[in-house]
């Protein structure tokens, strides 16, 4: 970016937004010439988004935290806390490494190029916060969310509804132009799908290693992708409870299978999603806002059992309450990440 360009009032991870170069390369953050590749947006890689070692911690236990709630996505607090852009990039680093390793031609200088590619100083202490998050609130939330289901959905309804506007902003500040038709389009499917999806009844099985993988490998797809939620993905699949307990029991057995179909999950999907990010960023944005406001339907206050919507029943002013001060939480977080990130950009 020019010196003379005015900064986007873009919110929290403006290295998603950057514009375009005329020259045919550029140069890396880290000073590799990498060449331009065409997008509908923008060209080049992001600039880095400085954090900080205790940010970080923090940061993984907010993702940790919620990931233990149905509804809520971990990716949506990644991107409201300004590391999501920074956690893919890092993934897909860590796929190609893999890959290089196993194919070739030049294995071990191949996977030790795209591990120095990785943000370690963000990915370490985030997972070390997320680790330490899931084995700490795991019971507690558990027991929440099964004695308080009406509070605590009105308080992430209104978490999530105040993120919507993180990726609504990023695309709408994007320097590409107006949006298009196409891309109001395509965020109204994806909210409606999304809609469509999280509707669907809870099931019951038995927690078989061939059940644990598939689903484990689904669910962090939802962890990847703000508005998916990989709890209630694993609440649809019947292996929400029995996941909760094997990791307060420390179950190391189901944990062990469970992080295979996870990291079978990550292979699958980060590289196309960077993808997406790199040469499509606005209309993923758009995709990504419209997926979290169907996902909303999950964290309505009143359901019955089997997911049917209710109208207010009672509880409704602590409802109301509680899902203010979480809409407010995140405004609090965004408003102070952009303020920190423009203190940055200076």
């Amino acid at each position: 970016m020019r010196s003379s360009d005015p900064l986007p009032p873009t919110f929290l991870i403006e290295e998603s937004i950057i514009p375009a170069e005329s020259s045919a390369s550029q140069t890396s953050p880290r000073g590799d010439a990498a060449p331009s590749v065409a997008r509908e947006d923008a060209a080049g890689p992001p600039p880095a988004r400085r954090t900080s070692l205790p940010g970080n911690l923090i940061r993984g236990a907010m993702i940790g935290t919620v990931e233990t709630v149905p509804g809520v996505s971990g990716g949506t607090v990644a991107l409201v806390v300004g590391i999501y852009r920074q956690l893919i990039d890092s993934a897909s680093h860590v796929v190609s490494a893999g890959r290089a390793l196993i194919t070739g031609p030049d294995r071990g200088a191949g996977f030790m190029r795209h591990l120095r590619l990785v943000e370690w100083k963000v990915v370490l202490p985030v997972m070390v916060g997320m680790i330490i998050a899931v084995f700490t609130v795991a019971g507690p939330m558990s027991e929440a969310v099964e004695a308080y289901p009406e509070l605590t959905r009105a308080t992430f309804f209104g978490m999530v509804l105040a993120s919507i506007f993180v990726p609504l902003q990023m695309a709408w500040f994007d320097r590409a132009g107006p949006l298009k038709a196409s891309h109001l389009l395509a965020g109204i499917a994806a909210a409606g799908l999304t809609f469509w999806l999280v509707s669907l009844p809870p099931t019951a099985v038995e927690p078989t290693w061939y059940v644990i993988l598939p689903a484990a490998a689904i669910a962090v797809s939802a962890l990847l992708l703000p508005g998916l939620s990989g709890s209630f993905l694993l609440l649809t699949f019947g292996l929400y409870e029995p996941t909760l307990r094997a990791a307060a029991d420390r179950d190391l057995a189901y944990l062990g299978i469970f992080a295979l179909g996870l990291a079978l999950g990550v292979i699958s999907i980060v590289k196309g999603l960077k993808w997406l990010l790199d040469h499509r960023h606005r209309i993923t944005m758009v995709v990504l806002a419209g997926v979290m406001v169907g996902a909303l339907r999950t964290l309505w206050p009143w359901q019955d059992e089997g997911r049917g919507l209710l109208g207010p029943g009672e509880n409704l002013g602590l409802a109301l309450g509680l899902g203010a001060a979480g809409f407010a939480v995140v405004l609090v977080l965004v408003l102070l990440d952009y303020r920190l990130s423009q203190r940055q950009a200076r």
